[in-house]
C-alpha cells in the first residue's frame, strides 16, 4: 500500500487567537505532528522586543531562520501524515526569505482586533499594529493567493469557539485531511510540544479540555471603550481584519 502524501500546514495567527488551542486540537490527531511557533527566536533576535521569557527562548530555540525553515520541510517521522505548524505572522518579519513557503498548505486563524488587543495589553506595553499580526497575515495570504491561484483558508476564533466542529471540518475538508473527532477535545496541561514560553502565555490553555464558547472566552474583558493608544491601533487593522474576515470559512461545503 503506498504511503499518503505528507501534508504540512502552515497555520496562520496572531497573537491571543486561541492559535495554541487550534494547536492542541491538531496535536491531537493520531496521525499528526505540531510544532509551536518555530521562528519566534529569529524575531526575538532581530527586533530586540522584550518579550517575557525573552532570554529562554533566545537560549533554546534556534534563531536562524534558514536552519528553521529547512526543518519545516524535512521528513517525517513514521507513522506521521500531517505536519501542522503554529505561526505567528508577525514572526515573518522583512528579512526572511518567502521560499520556503512554497510546498506547503496556508491557513489563516483571525479574532476580532479589540478583543485580540484587549488580552494582549496583559501581556505587553507599547503595541503597535504590526504586533497584531494581522499586516503580514494580509501579505501571506495575497501572496499564497496568487501562487497557487486559489484563495486559502481563513478562520475566526469567534466562529471556531462557536461551533467548532463545523469550523474544523470545513477547516480539514480545506486543506485536503479528513476531520477527526478527537480535535475536539484533549487533556488538560502542558504539551512536550510547547514552547519554553508556555509558562508566560499558556495559563489558560493548559486548565482547557477543549473549545470554550465564546462568550466565555470574552468574559475575561471588562466592556467599555480600548484605551487611546489601544484604539488607534485597532482603527488602523481593523480594514485588514475585515478584509481577511470576508474569506471566513462557517460550514463544509455542500
Amino acid at each position: 500500500m503506498t504511503a499518503p502524501p505528507d501534508i504540512r500546514i502552515a497555520m496562520w495567527s496572531g497573537p491571543r487567537n486561541v492559535s495554541t488551542a487550534l494547536m492542541r486540537s491538531f496535536g491531537n490527531r493520531d496521525d499528526s505532528l505540531v510544532i509551536d511557533e518555530p521562528f519566534y527566536a529569529h524575531y526575538l533576535r532581530q527586533t530586540g522586543l522584550d518579550h517575557p521569557g525573552r532570554e529562554e527562548v533566545l537560549t533554546h530555540q534556534d534563531n536562524d531562520w534558514q536552519r528553521v525553515a529547512q526543518t519545516l520541510h524535512a521528513p517525517l517521522p513514521a507513522g506521521v501524515s500531517v505536519f501542522y505548524q503554529k505561526h505567528m505572522s508577525h514572526h515573518l518579519l522583512p528579512n526572511m526569505g518567502r521560499e520556503w513557503l512554497r510546498g506547503l498548505r496556508h491557513g489563516f486563524l483571525l479574532r476580532d482586533p479589540a478583543d485580540m488587543l484587549r488580552s494582549l495589553e496583559q501581556k505587553l506595553t507599547d503595541i503597535r499594529p504590526e504586533d497584531t499580526g494581522l499586516p503580514q497575515q494580509v501579505e501571506i495570504f495575497d501572496r499564497v493567493r496568487e501562487s497557487d491561484g486559489q484563495t486559502p483558508p481563513v478562520i475566526d476564533a469567534a466562529d471556531l469557539l462557536e461551533n467548532p466542529q463545523a469550523v474544523l471540518s470545513a477547516l480539514c475538508h480545506r486543506l485536503g485531511i479528513a476531520f477527526k473527532d478527537s480535535m475536539l477535545r484533549w487533556s488538560p496541561g502542558p504539551r512536550t510540544t510547547d514552547g519554553v514560553w508556555a509558562k508566560y502565555w499558556y495559563e489558560q490553555v493548559e486548565r482547557s479540555s477543549g473549545f470554550l464558547r465564546s462568550e466565555v472566552a470574552r468574559s475575561e474583558f471588562t466592556p467599555g471603550e480600548l484605551p487611546p493608544p489601544l484604539a488607534a491601533v485597532e482603527r488602523t487593522v481593523r480594514p485588514m481584519y475585515d478584509y481577511l474576515r470576508a474569506h471566513a470559512l462557517r460550514a463544509v461545503p455542500s
